[in-house]
């Protein structure tokens, strides 16, 4: 069954990756007619977005690389910003 949920319930939620990740904090949506077409994370501390953008406050997902809504939302690997991945990086130094 299909399970409707306001948008006005989606702020604050925490953002994971799909590899488990904590990304960041729903900050906004963005509605295009009666859609979402993406969602402001905002980089909050202690999160991979924070690490990766350094004093950048967040960033906008595109509503397809969404892959889960509910208690948490869920995102693509693939949003990360180009920034890479710290620890691959690291890795690589």
């Amino acid at each position: 069954m299909l399970k409707m949920k306001k948008v006005s319930e989606t702020y604050d939620l925490r953002v994971f990756t799909d590899s488990g990740e904590y990304f960041g904090d729903i900050e906004d949506s963005i509605v295009a007619g009666n859609k979402v077409s993406g969602w402001k994370v905002k980089a909050t501390k202690n999160s991979f977005l924070s690490r990766v953008l350094g004093s950048a406050k967040g960033v906008i997902v595109p509503h397809q690389m969404v892959r889960a809504v509910g208690d948490i939302l869920i995102v693509s690997r693939n949003a990360v910003p180009s920034g890479g991945n710290p620890a691959e990086e690291e890795a690589q130094e």
